[in-house]
Protein backbone atom coordinates (compact mmCIF):
# COMPACT_ATOMS: atom_id res chain seq x y z
CA UNK A 1 0.00 0.00 0.00
CA UNK A 2 1.31 3.87 -0.84
CA UNK A 3 1.18 6.42 1.10
CA UNK A 4 1.24 10.02 1.09
CA UNK A 5 2.42 11.75 4.26
CA UNK A 6 1.98 15.85 4.05
CA UNK A 7 3.97 16.97 7.54
CA UNK A 8 5.98 20.35 7.29
CA UNK A 9 7.81 19.26 10.65
CA UNK A 10 11.17 17.47 8.85
CA UNK A 11 11.82 16.04 11.58
CA UNK A 12 8.52 14.49 12.40
CA UNK A 13 7.81 13.90 8.68
CA UNK A 14 11.33 11.70 8.59
CA UNK A 15 9.76 9.63 11.69
CA UNK A 16 6.75 9.01 9.95
CA UNK A 17 8.35 7.68 6.95
CA UNK A 18 10.72 5.64 8.63
CA UNK A 19 7.77 4.03 11.27
CA UNK A 20 5.37 3.73 8.31
CA UNK A 21 8.06 1.80 6.28
CA UNK A 22 8.90 -0.84 8.72
CA UNK A 23 5.29 -1.30 8.85
CA UNK A 24 5.27 -2.61 5.41
CA UNK A 25 3.96 0.70 3.64
CA UNK A 26 5.59 2.74 0.71
CA UNK A 27 5.64 6.37 1.68
CA UNK A 28 6.02 9.95 -0.30
CA UNK A 29 6.54 12.78 2.13
CA UNK A 30 5.66 16.30 1.03
CA UNK A 31 6.53 19.02 3.42
CA UNK A 32 4.41 21.83 2.18
CA UNK A 33 1.09 22.33 1.07
CA UNK A 34 1.36 22.79 -2.78
CA UNK A 35 3.77 19.84 -3.40
CA UNK A 36 1.55 17.85 -1.33
CA UNK A 37 -1.50 19.12 -3.27
CA UNK A 38 0.36 18.27 -6.37
CA UNK A 39 1.56 14.79 -5.32
CA UNK A 40 -2.19 13.78 -4.24
CA UNK A 41 -3.65 15.16 -7.31
CA UNK A 42 -0.75 13.66 -9.73
CA UNK A 43 -0.04 10.23 -7.65
CA UNK A 44 -1.95 6.96 -6.55
CA UNK A 45 -2.63 6.62 -3.62
CA UNK A 46 -3.70 4.32 -0.77
CA UNK A 47 -4.26 6.73 2.12
CA UNK A 48 -3.26 10.05 2.76
CA UNK A 49 -2.13 11.70 5.69
CA UNK A 50 -2.30 15.50 6.08
CA UNK A 51 -1.40 18.02 8.23
CA UNK A 52 -3.89 20.79 8.48
CA UNK A 53 -1.38 23.72 9.50
CA UNK A 54 0.87 23.76 6.39
CA UNK A 55 3.14 26.36 4.87
CA UNK A 56 1.87 27.32 1.27
CA UNK A 57 -1.54 26.28 0.83
CA UNK A 58 -2.96 25.12 4.60
CA UNK A 59 -4.53 21.38 4.74
CA UNK A 60 -8.19 22.46 4.10
CA UNK A 61 -7.08 23.81 0.57
CA UNK A 62 -5.16 20.70 0.12
CA UNK A 63 -7.92 18.62 0.50
CA UNK A 64 -10.64 20.72 -1.35
CA UNK A 65 -8.34 20.26 -4.25
CA UNK A 66 -7.41 16.69 -3.87
CA UNK A 67 -11.73 16.19 -3.98
CA UNK A 68 -12.08 18.30 -6.53
CA UNK A 69 -9.27 16.59 -8.18
CA UNK A 70 -12.00 13.41 -8.31
CA UNK A 71 -9.38 11.42 -5.77
CA UNK A 72 -11.43 9.23 -3.40
CA UNK A 73 -8.39 7.78 -1.62
CA UNK A 74 -9.04 8.02 2.04
CA UNK A 75 -7.80 11.23 3.94
CA UNK A 76 -6.41 11.03 7.71
CA UNK A 77 -6.06 14.82 9.04
CA UNK A 78 -3.71 15.40 11.68
CA UNK A 79 -5.25 18.18 14.29
CA UNK A 80 -4.31 20.59 17.08
CA UNK A 81 -4.64 18.85 20.69
CA UNK A 82 -9.08 19.81 21.01
CA UNK A 83 -9.27 21.00 18.09
CA UNK A 84 -12.41 20.21 17.85
CA UNK A 85 -13.87 22.82 15.28
CA UNK A 86 -10.57 21.52 13.03
CA UNK A 87 -12.42 18.21 13.15
CA UNK A 88 -15.59 19.80 12.08
CA UNK A 89 -14.16 21.25 8.99
CA UNK A 90 -12.13 18.66 8.08
CA UNK A 91 -15.01 16.22 7.75
CA UNK A 92 -17.17 18.56 6.31
CA UNK A 93 -14.36 19.19 3.01
CA UNK A 94 -14.14 15.46 2.39
CA UNK A 95 -11.78 13.42 5.63
CA UNK A 96 -12.09 10.36 6.81
CA UNK A 97 -10.73 10.20 10.09
CA UNK A 98 -8.57 12.18 12.49
CA UNK A 99 -5.74 11.82 14.74
CA UNK A 100 -5.10 14.31 17.21
CA UNK A 101 -1.37 16.12 18.25
CA UNK A 102 0.59 14.59 19.90
CA UNK A 103 -0.21 10.62 18.72
CA UNK A 104 0.93 7.29 19.36
CA UNK A 105 2.34 5.99 16.10
CA UNK A 106 0.53 2.81 17.01
CA UNK A 107 -2.50 4.77 16.88
CA UNK A 108 -2.31 6.32 13.62
CA UNK A 109 -1.11 2.88 12.15
CA UNK A 110 -4.42 1.56 13.60
CA UNK A 111 -6.53 4.79 11.88
CA UNK A 112 -4.69 3.90 8.30
CA UNK A 113 -5.19 0.23 8.39
CA UNK A 114 -8.96 1.13 9.43
CA UNK A 115 -9.21 3.30 6.60
CA UNK A 116 -7.81 0.59 4.55
CA UNK A 117 -10.00 -2.29 5.44
CA UNK A 118 -12.71 0.48 4.65
CA UNK A 119 -11.95 0.75 1.08
CA UNK A 120 -11.22 -2.62 0.38
CA UNK A 121 -13.16 -4.83 -1.66
CA UNK A 122 -12.20 -7.30 0.57
CA UNK A 123 -14.08 -6.18 3.72
CA UNK A 124 -12.39 -8.82 5.92
CA UNK A 125 -9.33 -8.01 7.78
CA UNK A 126 -7.80 -11.55 6.61
CA UNK A 127 -7.38 -11.95 2.41
CA UNK A 128 -7.63 -15.54 1.42
CA UNK A 129 -6.46 -16.74 -1.97
CA UNK A 130 -6.84 -20.38 -2.17
CA UNK A 131 -5.69 -21.85 0.97
CA UNK A 132 -3.33 -18.82 1.70
CA UNK A 133 -4.25 -16.60 3.81
CA UNK A 134 -2.98 -13.10 4.87
CA UNK A 135 -3.94 -11.40 8.04
CA UNK A 136 -3.96 -7.33 6.97
CA UNK A 137 -4.14 -6.65 10.86
CA UNK A 138 -1.16 -8.26 11.91
CA UNK A 139 0.77 -8.70 8.76
CA UNK A 140 1.18 -12.38 9.50
CA UNK A 141 0.74 -15.25 6.34
CA UNK A 142 0.32 -18.80 6.16
CA UNK A 143 -0.85 -21.70 4.00
CA UNK A 144 -3.20 -23.98 5.72
CA UNK A 145 -2.21 -24.68 9.06
CA UNK A 146 1.46 -23.52 8.43
CA UNK A 147 2.35 -19.86 9.45
CA UNK A 148 4.87 -18.02 6.72
CA UNK A 149 7.42 -15.38 8.10
CA UNK A 150 7.38 -12.25 5.85
CA UNK A 151 9.11 -8.98 5.62
CA UNK A 152 7.33 -5.95 5.68
CA UNK A 153 7.88 -5.82 1.87
CA UNK A 154 7.06 -9.26 1.29
CA UNK A 155 3.79 -8.32 3.45
CA UNK A 156 3.21 -4.96 1.36
CA UNK A 157 3.60 -7.11 -2.35
CA UNK A 158 1.59 -10.15 -1.37
CA UNK A 159 -1.28 -7.65 -0.26
CA UNK A 160 -1.64 -5.81 -3.40
CA UNK A 161 -1.41 -9.50 -5.45
CA UNK A 162 -4.14 -10.94 -2.88
CA UNK A 163 -5.96 -7.76 -3.40
CA UNK A 164 -5.98 -8.16 -7.44
CA UNK A 165 -6.34 -12.09 -7.42
CA UNK A 166 -6.09 -13.62 -10.99
CA UNK A 167 -5.14 -10.74 -12.71
CA UNK A 168 -1.68 -9.98 -14.29
CA UNK A 169 -0.53 -7.04 -12.59
CA UNK A 170 2.61 -5.11 -14.07
CA UNK A 171 5.74 -4.16 -12.74
CA UNK A 172 5.24 -0.74 -12.84
CA UNK A 173 2.07 -1.04 -10.80
CA UNK A 174 3.56 -2.98 -8.44
CA UNK A 175 6.61 -0.35 -7.93
CA UNK A 176 3.84 2.08 -8.02
CA UNK A 177 1.92 1.18 -4.82
CA UNK A 178 4.68 -1.26 -3.17
CA UNK A 179 7.59 1.23 -3.09
CA UNK A 180 7.70 5.21 -2.96
CA UNK A 181 8.47 7.65 -5.31
CA UNK A 182 12.26 8.03 -4.45
CA UNK A 183 12.95 5.01 -5.07
CA UNK A 184 15.30 4.94 -7.80
CA UNK A 185 16.57 1.39 -8.31
CA UNK A 186 16.29 -1.10 -11.01
CA UNK A 187 12.56 -2.25 -11.84
CA UNK A 188 14.01 -5.85 -11.19
CA UNK A 189 13.35 -5.30 -7.72
CA UNK A 190 10.00 -6.86 -8.09
CA UNK A 191 11.40 -9.90 -9.64
CA UNK A 192 13.52 -10.46 -6.72
CA UNK A 193 10.78 -9.93 -4.32
CA UNK A 194 8.12 -12.25 -6.25
CA UNK A 195 11.28 -14.45 -6.42
CA UNK A 196 11.46 -14.42 -2.13
CA UNK A 197 7.62 -14.54 -2.15
CA UNK A 198 7.42 -18.19 -4.20
CA UNK A 199 10.13 -19.45 -2.20
CA UNK A 200 7.91 -18.83 0.50
CA UNK A 201 4.52 -19.76 -0.91
CA UNK A 202 4.69 -22.02 -2.96
CA UNK A 203 8.04 -24.30 -3.18
CA UNK A 204 7.50 -25.44 0.53
CA UNK A 205 4.13 -26.70 -0.32
CA UNK A 206 4.81 -28.39 -3.75
CA UNK A 207 2.55 -25.79 -5.14
CA UNK A 208 2.71 -23.22 -8.20
CA UNK A 209 0.60 -20.32 -7.08
CA UNK A 210 2.64 -16.81 -8.22
CA UNK A 211 3.40 -16.64 -11.92
CA UNK A 212 5.27 -14.97 -13.78
CA UNK A 213 4.09 -13.72 -17.16
CA UNK A 214 6.71 -13.06 -19.35
CA UNK A 215 6.41 -9.36 -21.19
CA UNK A 216 3.17 -8.34 -19.00
CA UNK A 217 3.74 -9.01 -15.29
CA UNK A 218 3.01 -11.42 -12.28
CA UNK A 219 -0.44 -13.23 -11.37
CA UNK A 220 -0.97 -14.72 -8.22
CA UNK A 221 -4.19 -17.61 -8.48
CA UNK A 222 -6.07 -19.82 -6.26
CA UNK A 223 -5.34 -23.04 -7.94
CA UNK A 224 -2.17 -24.37 -9.14
CA UNK A 225 -0.61 -24.30 -12.93
CA UNK A 226 1.82 -26.68 -14.49
CA UNK A 227 5.10 -25.04 -13.72
CA UNK A 228 5.14 -23.43 -17.10
CA UNK A 229 6.64 -19.82 -17.28
CA UNK A 230 7.52 -19.57 -13.40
Amino acid sequence: MRLLVVEDNPHLAASLKKGLQASGFAVDVALNGVDGAHLATNEAYDCIVLDIMLPSMNGYDVLKRVRASGCDAPVLMLTAKDGDLDQIDAFDLGADDYVTKPFGFVVLVARINALLRRGRTHRAPVLQVGDLLLDTSTNTARRGDVSIELTAKETSLLEYLMLHEGRIVSKTELLDHCWDSNYEGSDNVVEVYVHYLRRKLDEPFGVHTLFTRRGAGYQLTAGTEPEGER
